[in-house]
């Protein structure tokens, strides 16, 4: 779930929602990458330590430092709230929607908001992907929503895709990210167009699958980044569901008419058919049920120099991948392992941690509170401010539900690290994640 890998995705120890620091909690948490809750590594290199809050804004989620993963905590906590019908506090958003710079983009965290953006100013496209979901979510918020979308098209790579911080070269998190923003906010992802090329957003993502010319048991998997890289489960939950056009949020799957999980083909046609994603997505999907199948229902991650040990975070992020590719029943399998193992892992990593388990019950029509024996929407909700009302919302205006302000129906991911958040889609994760 958006800045590059994300805290929230690495075990404890790990990861601090997706990135070293860590692309969502897993990413930054520990650095679990750009997945689920974390911040991307260049933000914890060129970041300014005096940033960093000695007390914590009204309205923030979590406890920790939000200096990497701030806005993708609360993007995914306010998002997952809403999807199961929770009215999340009108701080938490009012405190959301004031990250956002006057050109559109939003930063891990600005600790004076009422200090006007400049050049310094680190925008990442993880993190204005992942508010632009929550938002357009929530409704009511039209405007923050039409200008984040902007920002994004203004700085869409050359390949019709996208890095974490623009004029890098695209990876196949950040475009999945993207993807799902547009498709939240009411845009078709296939019609917005580089400027130079006018390549798609799935011709840049479908540029790191590994097809026919890779080794038989890497088939169909995705790199983070460069093509003929190492195969990427990280990378793959979140493109499997970005080729979707799916965001962070899935309809629940349903397993009485389970799609069945077929491996990328080699024998119909093969790399000829590589510019379709939903083939490319069912590719994916193969690959990592046959990596949950080899390591017992979950994924393995490792720091450097560490051993390999499962990622909590990346898990969560395929099983939203498979229920969005209609594969329920495999699906279901890494869904018991989490529920069995991940809540001391959210329970360190907080808000964006629990949201990627809420989003993943969601996926799967699982109920989110009684997971495993947790309530994990009472437990993330304990996490932020009380939230405004606990039943389902329909407040938002016929005007943004028109202008697709308003649309929640999307797709999530994954995922950056930062850490000490819970997050799970930071460009730190993603890299880590690849050694």
């Amino acid at each position: 779930m958006a800045p590059m890998a994300s805290m929230a995705h690495q075990a404890p120890l790990t990861h601090p929602v997706a990135f070293l620091a860590r692309r969502a909690a897993t990413a930054l948490a520990a650095v679990a990458v750009l997945g689920a809750a974390a911040a991307p590594a260049a933000y914890a290199d060129a970041a300014d330590a005096s940033a960093s809050p000695k007390k914590l804004p009204d309205g923030l989620y979590g406890t920790k430092d939000p200096q990497y993963d701030g806005v993708w905590r609360q993007s995914l906590a306010l998002l997952a709230q809403d999807t199961v019908g929770v009215r999340p506090a009108a701080s938490g958003v009012r405190w959301l929607v004031g990250q956002q710079c006057a050109d559109g983009a939003f930063t891990a965290f600005r600790a004076e908001p009422g200090k006007p953006c400049d050049a310094k100013t680190m925008r990442d496209t993880n993190q204005t992907a992942a508010a632009v979901q929550a938002l357009a979510a929530l409704g009511g918020h039209s405007d923050t929503v039409k200008k984040a979308v902007g920002w994004l098209k203004s700085v869409q790579n050359d390949d019709g895709g996208w890095s974490s911080m623009p004029g890098s070269p695209s990876d196949a998190n950040s475009t999945s990210v993207v993807i799902g923003a547009l498709a939240a906010a009411g845009e078709k992802p296939q019609s917005v167009t580089s400027k130079k090329g006018g390549k798609t957003p799935y011709d840049g993502l479908l540029t790191f699958q590994l097809g026919c010319d890779a080794k038989e048991g890497e088939r169909g998997a995705f790199t983070f980044q460069l093509k003929g890289a190492a195969p990427n489960a990280d990378a793959t939950a979140a493109a499997a569901t970005g080729a979707l056009g799916k965001g962070f949020v899935v309809a629940p799957a349903d397993q009485r008419s389970d799609t069945p999980v077929k491996p990328l083909s080699c024998k119909d046609g093969g790399d000829a058919k590589k510019d379709d994603p939903e083939r490319a997505a069912a590719g994916g999907g193969a690959y990592l049920v046959a990596q949950l199948d080899k390591n017992g229902q979950h994924l393995l991650s490792a720091m450097p120099g560490a051993e390999k040990q499962p990622d909590v975070g990346n898990t969560a992020d395929a099983v939203v991948a498979l229920a969005a590719g209609g594969h329920g029943a495999a699906a279901a399998k890494p869904l018991k392992w989490l529920e069995k193992n991940a809540t001391d892992w959210a329970k360190q990593n907080g808000p964006a941690a629990y949201a990627q388990l809420v989003l993943a019950a969601h996926a799967t029509g699982t109920d989110p509170r009684s997971f495993g024996g947790t309530d994990l929407v009472a437990a993330l909700n304990a996490t932020g401010p009380k939230p405004a009302a606990a039943a389902q919302k329909d407040t938002r205006d016929a005007d943004d539900a028109a202008d697709g302000g308003g649309i929640g129906v999307w797709w999530v991911i994954g995922v950056g690290l930062a850490i000490g958040a819970g997050i799970g889609f930071l460009l730190s994760s993603r890299k880590k994640n690849q050694l």
